[in-house]
């Protein structure tokens, strides 16, 4: 175990930085293993930036993805997606249209967030090329996943502090495996500005582990300092995966309760000014009901697919929605610490560790 979403097996991630001087944006894309993965996905924020999110929806016909991408750049960011479908296309994975193999339409979702500007360049910003890259540095990822000031964590904010990408897993008494990697950028703040301890940390610090009251005021007052005035544009997205065999609407439930992982850890949080999304992938490699497709109970007999419409007990599917929640609120605490100060044209962002320490 890595502590992230490649912990579920078959995920790989991937990221790209949008290239040149005063750049400050990327794209990070999660990709699904051969075959994909069932989706869904909860949009709670009042500014989102969506592609292709309908499809997910349990009454339409799309039944997996390949691929799912965040990325920076607001709405011109999107064009990225236009990149991994041209490379999932050459690999001949997608929904098939046609009768020869390279005849697919790859459904690639994608959710963006606000971050133009703050590298300096206005126009820097994630396109086809920058997706394209991306996609294939996931292809060719290991286990590990880069954390902090990359991909679409590039240019994050987090409350005047500098966000980014952070991941985290867990593994059930089940077996079942859930992971999340979330990219913190929003106008709420991840800091309780009583004491400067992280919101998503609560419970699992103790009051000697919070910092001195007075660190805590000069971090308040040079993080004062620093705050522009512009507009707090933002966004946080996330991907919550899992092994378990979920329906579509069990999928989409995910999703919907993995928020209030983004509600510990970040207040506030879905404002008019966020876009907040969350994405909730499955596998379903990890079953060991009667209804596996390695069972000899398998109705349609030993390694045949079997039904794939059976649902978890509630039981289960209730651990996996809390599940889901824990492992967003640790993706998003570990993306603030793993963030580093940025200071450039496009404005001063420092990090929590730099103001609070490690």
């Amino acid at each position: 175990m890595n502590n992230s979403l490649t912990d579920v097996a078959g995920f790989l991630v991937g990221h790209a930085a949008v290239p040149g001087p005063n750049a400050l944006s990327g794209t990070t894309v999660v990709l699904a293993p051969p075959g994909g993965a069932v989706a869904a996905v909860a949009v709670r924020g009042g500014g989102p930036g969506t592609r292709e999110t309908d499809a997910l929806d349990p009454r339409n016909v799309v039944e997996r993805i390949d691929a799912v991408v965040l990325t920076g750049g607001s709405a011109y960011g999107l064009d990225a997606a236009a990149g991994v479908m041209a490379w999932l296309e050459e690999q001949q994975r997608g929904v098939r249209v046609g009768p020869e193999p390279h005849q697919v339409v790859p459904v690639v979702p994608a959710a963006c967030l606000f971050d133009l500007g703050r590298g300096g360049d206005w126009r820097a910003r994630p396109d086809a090329a920058v997706g394209r890259a991306a996609v294939e540095a996931a292809a060719s990822a290991g286990s590990d996943v880069a954390e902090g000031n990359v991909g679409a964590g590039t240019g994050a904010v987090v409350g005047g502090l500098k966000g980014g990408v952070g991941t985290a897993s867990v593994t059930l008494t089940s077996g079942a495996t859930v992971a999340a990697l979330a990219v913190v950028n929003a106008v709420g703040s991840p800091i309780d500005p009583h004491n400067g301890a992280l919101y998503g940390e609560y419970g699992y610090v103790t009051d000697h582990q919070l910092p001195s009251p007075e660190r805590h005021l000069a971090a308040r007052a040079r993080l004062d300092a620093v705050r522009t005035g512009m507009p707090p544009l933002n966004t946080t997205l996330a991907v919550v995966a899992t092994d378990a065999r979920l329906t579509r609407p069990q999928a989409q439930k995910l999703a919907g309760t993995s928020h209030d992982g983004l509600a510990r850890a970040i207040r506030p949080v879905h404002l008019m000014h966020d876009g907040d999304t969350i994405f909730a992938l499955a596998t379903g490699s990890h079953d060991s009901g009667p209804d596996s497709p390695d069972s000899p109970d398998s109705p349609d007999g030993p390694g045949r697919p079997g039904r794939t419409d059976r649902a978890l007990g509630p039981e289960e599917l209730n651990h996996i929605l809390a599940a889901g929640a824990d492992v967003v609120a640790r993706a998003i605490v570990r993306g603030v610490r793993a963030a580093v100060s940025v200071e450039g044209p496009g404005g001063t962002f420092p990090s929590y560790g730099d103001l609070y320490g490690s």
